[in-house]
């Protein structure tokens, strides 16, 4: 009689007042059986073994996005701003470099002391000399990176890896007004792909580079050509790695992401910068209204913003290799751009490549 009672609640209540953390703790061990699964297969490819695509199913997708990768990212975007004691910024930042095999000696500042957290280490400029910009092609790599693929745009479907596509209009969204791009009016019933290609004879080409996160993280303009319009896609922050671009379908049209469109002196031009897990931050140096990773969105929508105006009727001309954004962790970038039939790009899926080397010329 002397026992003390202990008070238990029904375990149908229990579930009913905590099905978010039941939510998050399954979406979250799945998606780390998916980052195993996802170590065997680069595995399996630096053996030289070829990887069967095997794309995931729409509970498998529904199940990945389950997990609050928005909230988790702009959690760590508010721990990287954390401002680290002296002491401890080098045995952090050299765990960081040993990782995911940093050179700093290509860094402005070599001295790890200098960077006060996280954030400023990830964004660090490197010194002037480090990437020299390739003058004799006319598109460079924008970033560091790994090229995932590349080649001529086909049926309106984009590869993000091999074998696998996405849509190139929900990837880029409905065509803008061919006024504020002084494009010429494509004729009705072409199909989106066609909208896009302004001169007789030309391809639409693209190109995707995945940043690593030991990667340079800063990109520039990959090319000569004039900003007109930003799309701002608010959506989902799933990993962008190759294993996951392999085992997803249209993942990059489920994740944030920020289109730059305009054009260059063969057309239409695009660099879209997309977000991933813990990149949360896309910025644009020339666009102080973009707000990325914002607690409130709308799924499904996009913002637009028009670079052209009364004052400013070429919106913002670019020059090649000139600072265009940066990420606050490794990404994706996406070019789609309009060229010449004889354009060639001097690419190999799976190369690494870094910010101002060449991707292709006529």
């Amino acid at each position: 009689t002397d026992r003390k009672k202990l008070h238990t609640a029904p375990v149908g209540q229990v579930f009913r007042l905590r099905p978010f953390h039941v939510l998050v703790a399954t979406g979250g061990g799945y998606a780390g059986y998916r980052k195993y699964e996802d170590y065997k297969l680069e595995q399996l490819e630096k053996r030289g073994i070829e990887v069967p695509v095997k794309l995931a199913s729409e509970w498998e997708v529904a199940l990945y996005k389950s997990v609050p990768t928005r909230l988790l990212s702009r959690a760590w975007g508010r721990l990287n701003q954390v401002e680290l004691p002296t002491w401890l910024r080098k045995p952090v930042y050299s765990l960081y470099i040993w990782t995911f095999g940093v050179n700093m000696k290509e860094a402005a500042v070599e001295d790890l002391h200098h960077y006060r957290n996280l954030s400023e280490f990830f964004r660090r400029k490197l010194k002037p000399q480090a990437r020299p910009v390739c003058c004799l092609h006319s598109v460079i790599s924008p970033s560091d990176g790994k090229i995932l693929n590349f080649g001529q745009v086909k049926n309106c479907e984009v590869e993000q890896v091999k074998g696998v596509t996405y849509s190139l209009e929900s990837f880029l969204g409905p065509r803008i007004c061919t006024e504020e791009l002084h494009f010429s009016q494509a004729p009705p019933g072409h199909s989106f792909q066609q909208q896009l290609v302004t001169k007789e004879g030309n391809e639409l080409y693209h190109c995707v580079i995945y940043l690593a996160p030991g990667d340079y993280h800063c990109f520039h303009s990959p090319t000569d050509w004039r900003v007109s319009h930003r799309r701002h896609f608010p959506g989902s922050l799933m990993s962008v790695n190759p294993g996951v671009a392999r085992w997803i379908k249209e993942l990059f049209c489920h994740n944030e992401r920020v289109v730059l469109t305009g054009d260059w002196k063969h057309g239409f031009f695009s660099l879209t910068a997309v977000g991933a897990t813990n990149v949360g931050s896309i910025r644009i140096y020339f666009d102080r209204d973009l707000h990325t990773n914002s607690p409130r969105y709308s799924k499904g929508s996009y913002n637009d913003f028009s670079f052209i105006s009364n004052n400013n009727k070429e919106g913002i001309p670019m020059r090649k290799g000139e600072h265009l954004g940066e990420f606050n962790l490794g990404s994706t970038i996406v070019l789609i751009f309009e060229a010449p039939k004889d354009f060639k790009f001097h690419l190999k899926a799976g190369q690494k490549i870094r910010f101002g080397e060449a991707l292709g010329s006529l």
